[in-house]
């Protein structure tokens, strides 16, 4: 029965629905890219006459009044620092907190561990209102060093999950030989620990990043002064600056899920293994 389920005519049409399924959701995922891009090389009136169709005569008119109009180069270099400020800092904290948590037996770890694994159910928004009233009150509204420290907080408890459950999945024999060789606690985590979970790492920094780049609420409240406006607060603001002009909208969209895009596709290999690594060895 097995077998004939496997091979026979149910098998069969079961992977041809299976398939059908696949192809259904992957056009379901990429006709929003499609839409963004096709629309952002339209007019105006060619978006008015066809909003899905492939334009007919192509002009980057669009991006040409972004860069005119815009200080987007501002948008995007903001961005920048904070992302790059935001991976690099979460990712060095998280390491050193996660190597203590899977390799070190101290009193209230366990407990300490679990407080922040429950934090990961606290959606960010709850947090935005407390973290301006204190922001406003310390006086670091409007100051790239008050983001990168709410982005940080926000970030270490996954990060700090994802790094442990990997850490505890190299083998403790070399962490014993290179403690009997002389090797230092930092030294272990730099030269053995580190380098070992590569994948881990990878992945961390870029699904970090990719959340700080696309984050929006927390940099508008903090980030109020037009200097220091990110790229995705720029671009939701283009709606009020430019009325109805989609395809305006639709070229900053475009700008701004490149650098996403790229950094996902060039760090796929290493995505997936940080993902699953964690999981596959107790």
């Amino acid at each position: 029965m097995t077998v004939f389920w496997k091979t026979g005519p149910l098998g069969v049409a079961a992977a041809t629905v299976q398939q059908v399924a696949f192809v259904f959701i992957s056009l379901t995922v990429l006709f929003p890219f499609y839409y963004m891009l096709v629309n952002a090389l339209k007019t105006r009136d060619d978006y008015a006459f066809d909003r899905v169709g492939f334009p007919p005569d192509v002009t980057f008119g669009n991006f040409s009044r972004l860069f005119d109009e815009t200080p987007i180069l501002t948008w995007y270099l903001n961005s920048v620092v904070l992302t790059g400020a935001s991976v690099i800092l979460s990712v060095a904290v998280a390491a050193l907190a996660a190597y203590a948590f899977a390799r070190f037996e101290f009193r209230g770890g366990t407990l300490l561990y679990r407080l922040l694994i429950s934090l990961l159910v606290v959606p960010p928004i709850v947090l935005v209102m407390p973290l301006f009233v204190l922001a406003v009150r310390l006086g670091v509204v409007n100051t790239r060093a008050a983001a990168v420290v709410v982005y940080v907080g926000i970030l270490l408890p996954f990060s700090i999950f994802l790094l442990t459950s990997f850490f505890r999945t190299i083998p403790r024999e070399l962490i014993d030989a290179a403690r009997i060789d002389g090797a230092s606690t930092l030294g272990i985590l730099v030269r053995i620990v580190l380098p070992l979970s590569a994948p881990a790492l990878v992945t961390l920094a870029i699904v970090n990043a990719l959340w700080v780049w696309n984050e929006l609420l927390i940099a508008l409240v903090l980030l109020q002064d037009e200097g220091l406006r990110t790229l995705q607060v720029g671009v939701a603001q283009f709606r009020s600056r430019f009325d109805v002009d989609i395809p305006v909208m639709m070229a900053g969209l475009v700008l701004a899920s490149w650098p996403a895009i790229v950094a996902y596709v060039v760090g796929q290999r290493y995505f997936t293994r940080g993902l699953l690594a964690g999981s596959l060895r107790g």
